[in-house]
């Protein structure tokens, strides 16, 4: 795909972590203006990035959003001290989602109880916050969809990065989440991802990097940076069967939905 094929198009990459990047994030982020993306969500992961990622949504706002929140791996650092920053932070006009929250069965870093207690109450805390979630969730789908539908009608978000089966795909549209692919859709081998997704519902779809990983093709290999989603984006809307257009539309229609704090800018 041609630079040149996305210039009058926009996107929001909803899942980037720019602070992760080789690349400073001002060149990231005019890279990817160059291609259309106009909006860029960084992500918080651990207590020691949350004031680095709310420091990059300050200063770029407001192309840059950011979420704060505790990944599955670093779920044994959830205390009282990250829940007292991201209820006294997460008001900010800067701060668009509680994330990435979820769990990760696949390497465990922290026990699965521990990494269940910090979901549970970072859900509580979004609910609270009025806030939606970023969900991280591998070779965990039964607890996460138990968890999950705990706060069915009370909690909305994403899917983020979805890579998950059919079953995970509609549970989650069922509880109200909407689903945001990456560039892994773009791989040969991801046949059974690409099944998933053209079975999604347009007005239910989002398209990320999860930057600095999981580069699409035709970077695999590469550092992934938030200017490659429009790679993903024309994988996701040949599979779709619509247009860029409309694909760009809808996700941006999608992501003021679901991010309200989107609506104010």
């Amino acid at each position: 795909m041609h630079a040149e094929q996305t210039k009058e198009l926009n996107w929001i990459d909803v899942h980037t972590h720019l602070n992760f990047l080789d690349i400073a994030p001002e060149i990231a982020i005019a890279e990817g203006k160059k291609l259309g993306v106009k909006r860029f969500f960084t992500i918080g992961t651990e207590p020691e990035d949350h004031e680095i990622v709310l420091g990059l949504a300050q200063k770029y706002y407001p192309e840059v959003m950011c979420t704060l929140g505790i990944h599955p791996h670093e779920a044994q650092k959830f205390d009282a001290r990250v829940e007292n920053f991201i209820l006294k932070n997460a008001p900010a006009k800067e701060v668009v989602a509680v994330g990435e929250i979820g769990l990760d069965y696949f390497y465990s870093h922290s026990p699965h109880d521990i990494q269940q207690a910090a979901f549970r109450r970072q859900l509580e805390l979004a609910e609270q916050l009025k806030l939606p979630v970023e969900i991280h969730t591998r070779d965990a789908e039964e607890d996460t969809l138990e968890i999950l539908r705990e706060f069915k009608g009370r909690v909305t978000g994403l899917i983020h990065c979805f890579t998950g089966t059919q079953k995970l795909a509609n549970g989650a549209l069922d509880l109200g989440f909407d689903i945001s692919i990456s560039g892994v859709v773009t791989f040969k081998k991801a046949e059974e991802l690409k099944a998933v997704v053209r079975s999604l519902p347009l007005d239910r779809i989002h398209v990320e990097t999860d930057a600095p990983f999981l580069a699409p093709m035709p970077h695999r290999g590469k550092k992934n940076v938030p200017a490659f989603v429009v790679h993903t984006a024309q994988v996701v809307a040949e599979l779709l069967g619509v247009s860029l257009e409309q694909l760009s539309e809808q996700t941006q229609a999608n992501a003021r939905r679901l991010f309200s704090k989107l609506q104010s800018i």
